[in-house]
């Protein structure tokens, strides 16, 4: 009798408890072939919580019995690449075939295992996947251009672009409503690790998350380093997710600033071409001269090579 491919899903949580257990609901809710078709296991891994989140998700873990799930407490927070390695780590230990990276801020449709299992056992050279993922109702960036039975359908992720000669990322579709135009799987630039479905064996080959990063670029770097080993990064819209956008750390934050600053340099000094290395470079000066007190700081430490957590505060 073939054994059962065991899936292990990763959630982060950081002081988050409410939001960590609306997405523990929503896997309750997978299609019944996930229980007959893999061995599920949740991994919950909580990155040094301030507040009351591990006595909460004790007590809702030990609540549920539909599923089997695991806490695991970090004594600090190792920010997102630290804190998700922690449950990789774990997971390849205990014999994974596929790891699931989670956010804690989205609803999952219940043919998501399902579907992208599927994907990867019809396919041994894909390494990575993302499902096509919406704004959840609400948390759109442009609340008012949509109408209420839009709403749910419109495009966070169908993709990821890599404009390589301006050294930016952007999201397929962002913003638009569904209307099939993104129904076709496809390779893609980048993942996004607001869900990354990988293989253990891709895992094993190119290793976990780089926590030089810390947050930002870390998902970017993993799906470069996939593709340089030969394996495919792969977008799959027949598997859905909903994203509650956060946007308390947007565009012009400090956390952004630092972050998107120094990482954009650690990525695009490793893996863009000469001519925008160069550019990265003059335009690290400007910044250093005007940028905000974040990006001055970001720079510095891309420099000094301070990497992980670096100087943020």
């Amino acid at each position: 009798m073939l054994k059962k491919p065991k899936v292990f899903v990763i959630i982060l949580n950081w002081n988050q408890w409410e939001l960590t257990i609306e997405c523990l609901r929503s896997i309750e809710q997978l299609s019944t072939n996930k229980t007959s078709d893999v061995q599920l296991t949740i991994i919950v891994v909580d990155n040094g919580s301030t507040d009351d989140s591990v006595i909460k998700l004790k007590k809702f873990i030990s609540d549920q019995g539909s599923f089997d799930c695991k806490l695991m407490e970090n004594q600090e927070n190792l920010g997102f690449v630290g804190g998700n390695n922690v449950g990789i780590r774990y997971a390849l230990k205990n014999d994974a075939s596929y790891v699931l990276i989670l956010n804690n801020d989205v609803i999952v449709d219940s043919s998501l295992i399902v579907r992208t299992v599927e994907l990867l056992q019809r396919d041994s050279g894909i390494g990575l996947v993302s499902p096509k993922i919406y704004f959840a109702k609400g948390f759109e960036f442009h609340k008012d251009r949509y109408k209420e039975n839009e709403r749910g359908k419109v495009i966070w992720y169908a993709g990821g672009i890599i404009d390589w000669d301006n050294m930016y990322g952007t999201s397929r579709g962002v913003d638009e409503i569904d209307k099939g135009q993104y129904d076709k799987g496809r390779e893609t630039d980048f993942a996004t690790g607001a869900c990354m479905f990988l293989t253990a064996k891709a895992l094993r080959d190119i290793g976990v998350f780089d926590e030089k990063y810390y947050l930002y670029y870390e998902d970017t770097d993993l799906s470069q380093r996939m593709k340089n080993k030969g394996w495919k990064v792969w977008y799959e819209p027949k598997a859905i997710i909903w994203h509650k956008v956060a946007q308390s750390s947007g565009i012009g934050s400090d956390l952004n600033d630092y972050f998107t600053t120094r990482n954009r340099m650690l990525f695009g000094m490793r893996y863009a071409p000469l001519r925008t290395k160069l550019a990265l470079a003059k335009e690290s000066v400007k910044l250093l001269l005007n940028g905000r007190k974040w990006q001055k700081i970001g720079v510095k430490d891309f420099y000094l090579g301070k990497f992980g957590k670096g100087s943020w505060k």
